[in-house]
């Protein structure tokens, strides 16, 4: 099999954890960031849940995408199924999105399922500000999470405007 690429929109900008030979800016179509999944494990707890990132019907959503060489990809999918899929609030899917050469490839993402009891759906920044707030989990505070995503979409010269209006809010 050929290389194959991965969609990154959250954490996986700065920490994807598996090897690939390219990385480019891409915009995804149809879809947009949002703190739309309840996280009971990496940044909350069931009694108090913190929220993640998702991508959640409508709009579009600018991230990068790793080309990931044919041979490593059932090392990489399995890697990325461990780490997306812990609560399967997240549905694997393969999506076109656009580089930002121009050409348009096919590329492993996670999107929200909004059928699951972890999707949060759409709230305004203040509400999902005051969720993020006090929520800790295993993998440290929500606050830190939301605020480190925000800063390496600022380096790559990202903006998402929602997500910087809920990270003022916990400024």
């Amino acid at each position: 099999m050929g290389d194959f690429w991965v969609f990154g929109y959250g954490s996986l900008i700065w920490n994807p954890g598996f090897a690939h030979v390219e990385t480019s800016r891409a915009r995804l179509s149809g879809y947009r960031r949002s703190l739309c999944v309840k996280s009971w494990v990496h940044r909350g707890t069931r009694e108090r849940p913190g929220l993640v990132l998702g991508l959640d019907r409508g709009g579009s959503c600018v991230g990068l995408a790793f080309r990931v060489p044919g041979e490593l990809r059932d090392e990489v999918i399995g890697y990325l199924r461990e780490r997306e899929l812990v609560t399967n609030v997240y549905l694997e899917r393969q999506l076109q999105v656009r580089l930002a050469d121009g050409r348009q490839v096919e590329a492993v993402t996670y999107v929200a399922d909004p059928k699951h009891e972890q999707y949060a759906g759409r709230m305004d920044e203040l509400h999902a500000a005051e969720i993020v707030r006090d929520a800790t989990g295993q993998s440290g505070a929500n606050p830190d999470y939301v605020l480190s995503t925000i800063k390496h979409l600022e380096a790559l010269g990202i903006r998402d405007h929602w997500l910087e209006r809920v990270a003022a809010q916990l400024a």
